[in-house]
């Protein structure tokens, strides 16, 4: 059974995502502010986190921050239509996705299915064939079985969303792809919300791994259109 961790300080918001999801057969533990929330993460090591913005004694952005120095959790932010800037800092931040209030359980149940296929990666890497083990590109090479990158023989620090993005593209050299159907693709359910949830980390991926993130040339950018690997 996959546990969730819902990190809300409005407990009637709390308690009716809690049992819309217990009644879908997950495991359900809640905490009521930011430094409960760190320890209630701690403690139950949840398969995915459900995580507000705005909360007392530690705000969700710091936990967010402190949750991505030590585990790649898949998070939600869970954000009111007020906090546009806080949305974008939080995917700066490593969070994943994000939900603004208020919104439908069946939106939710989506979203909260897509995160969680994350999960079972470790399957996917084991069923990569030997010929395609590691991607190469000039000076950055891609292993796809590790789910690692490197530049320069310098491993770069991936998060495992960035990482995804990078090799769902490398893998398809050339091609277009719109921010929809990375959403789709990549993210792991059709288009919801805003598509600042890809150009966020598009804009990460190519800090880490271009020379000049000014002047892209490994993820490029199809005006208009989307983005696409070099080919």
């Amino acid at each position: 059974m996959q546990t969730i961790a819902i990190i809300e300080d409005e407990k009637p918001i709390s308690d009716i995502i809690k049992y819309n999801l217990e009644k879908e057969g997950y495991k359900v533990c809640t905490a009521y502010d930011g430094e409960e929330g760190l320890k209630l993460i701690e403690a139950v090591d949840p398969d995915l986190i459900l995580l507000d913005i705005m909360m007392p004694k530690l705000d969700g952005l710091e936990v967010c921050k402190r949750v991505r120095q030590v585990k790649e959790t898949p998070i939600i932010l869970l954000t009111a239509k007020a906090e546009e800037i806080d949305k974008v800092v939080g995917l700066e931040l490593g969070a994943d996705d994000y939900m603004t209030k208020p919104f439908g359980m069946r939106e939710l149940s989506a979203r909260v299915k897509a995160n969680l296929r994350r999960s079972h990666i470790q399957a996917e890497k084991l069923s990569v064939s030997e010929e395609k083990k590691v991607l190469e590109e000039d000076n950055l090479l891609i292993d796809l079985v590790k789910y690692e990158a490197s530049k320069d023989g310098r491993n770069l620090d991936l998060t495992l969303r960035e990482f995804e993005l990078l090799k769902f593209l490398a893998m398809q050299k050339g091609k277009v792809f719109s921010r929809e159907m990375l959403l789709e693709k990549v993210w792991g359910y059709e288009y919801y919300g805003d598509v600042r949830t890809v150009d966020v980390t598009i804009r990460r991926l190519r800090e880490k791994i271009e020379d000049d993130p000014s002047k892209a040339s490994f993820v490029l950018t199809k005006r208009g259109v989307g983005y696409y690997f070099r080919g």
